[in-house]
């Protein structure tokens, strides 16, 4: 997967196992099929200040972005690191820098070449102000000097930028019809607007891959930007994700209490600020989901909060029992909080423990995790079963790498 290049690197990786080899307690869920109940974890390096993480379809290369603006690949297999150039310029600062990375299943191969490449970030605006957008590009390892991001658009921006810099979201989930994808926009902290549908915040959005607005949206007819929106009345979405019968959810932040995971419905509002089952920071009271029915109401709430960083649902046969469950990045909870997904109910079955913030969460081609904790120096976790005979075979070791170029 990768060249060797002029720039030597030292990276350590470390072993860790949570459960040792052998030790399963795994339970049966009731349809003859065991469910993988221990887990084992890999260190794979550290970044600074990860925010989230997307594999390059086909390949065993794990891309990173680092809050701070910088965008790293990471070869699974063999442990080699390199920096990707031509990351955008972001607004860096509170929640705000460089947010999501995501690339298109459709162009999965054993080789990289160029791979079309979707970011999201705080970008400034006039006087005070800034707000989340995403960009488009080409990300291109056939050059001599590395992989580059290259022709990076802004296809789409939260509409208004606004001061401050808290609750950008901006978490992308491409629809199963290949032909769309959804992204989340904040609230940005300013409550209100989330219920004022002339503007994009507080909403989740329905866009055509090039960014431009999707035809068949449930407000349509309402003229930009209220044609984008899919849903509304959220506040601070960071996770979002298309289970296995293709509905899509959204696990969002609550103020004081009243974490949710939401099944996304067209047109539908769900409540924020309205109602929450958590209360306002200085403890004023706010009107929980029971009291007004005309909300579309979470399928599950946390008080006390989970602090959700992202999600998945899980797709492989690694995680014996696991296929279909949302799999939840917790900051608070310090782990993965997994659901289970069975229709339009939703049930949490189980937390995993890792003992750090969690902020990102990816599948693996193998069906492997791979984590991301929160925070400078953040480690890199490869999860697997705790009786799974691979991870056994992985000793602790310092080995020095040839940096990476990734080409055709």
């Amino acid at each position: 997967m990768f060249n060797k290049s002029k720039t030597m690197l030292t990276l350590s990786l470390a072993t860790v196992a949570l459960a040792s080899c052998g030790a399963s307690s795994d339970v049966d869920t009731g349809d003859g099929e065991a469910r993988v109940t221990s887990i084992s974890s890999e260190e794979h390096g550290t970044f600074n200040r990860p925010w989230a993480a997307d594999f390059i379809p086909g390949t065993s290369v794990l891309v990173v972005t680092e809050k701070g603006g910088q965008v790293k690949a990471y070869d699974t297999a063999t442990g080699e690191v390199m920096d990707i150039t031509g990351a955008p310029n972001v607004d860096f600062g509170g929640q705000g820098g460089l947010g999501d990375v995501a690339f298109l299943k459709s162009e999965a191969g054993a080789e990289i070449g160029t791979r079309t490449i979707y970011l999201t970030w705080a970008e400034a605006g006039s006087g005070d102000t800034r707000g989340a957008v995403m960009g488009k590009g080409v990300l291109d390892c056939t050059g001599d000097d590395g992989c580059a991001i290259r022709d990076l658009e802004v296809v789409w921006q939260q509409t208004p930028k606004v001061t401050g810099r808290g609750h950008y979201s901006h978490r992308i989930a491409f629809a199963p019809d290949g032909e769309h994808l959804f992204l989340t926009s904040g609230d940005r902290q300013k409550m209100e607007p989330a219920q004022d549908n002339t503007n994009t915040i507080g909403t989740i959005v329905r866009l055509n891959l090039d960014g431009s607005t999707a035809q068949g949206n449930p407000f349509a007819d309402q003229g930009s930007p209220t044609d984008q929106i899919w849903s509304y009345g959220h506040r601070n979405l960071l996770g979002i994700a298309f289970d296995t019968e293709r509905q899509l959810w959204d696990v969002e932040h609550g103020p004081a209490g009243g974490d949710e995971l939401n099944l996304v419905k067209p047109g539908q509002n769900y409540g924020w600020p309205t109602v929450s089952d958590g209360e306002h920071y200085n403890g004023d009271p706010i009107p929980d989901h029971d009291t007004a029915p005309s909300f579309a109401k979470y399928a599950i709430t946390w008080t006390p909060v989970i602090a959700p960083g992202d999600m998945i649902v899980y797709r492989g046969d690694l995680f014996s029992g696991w296929k279909g469950d949302a799999l939840i990045a917790g900051m608070a909870s310090r782990g993965l909080v997994q659901v289970e997904l069975d229709g339009e109910q939703a049930n949490e079955i189980a937390r995993h423990d890792l003992g750090e913030r969690i902020r990102a969460v990816v599948e693996g081609p193998d069906g492997a995790l791979w984590v991301l904790e929160d925070g400078e120096e953040a480690k890199l976790l490869k999860l697997t079963p705790a009786n799974w005979a691979g991870h056994c075979l992985v000793a602790q070791s310092d080995f020095s790498i040839d940096s990476a170029l990734l080409r055709a």
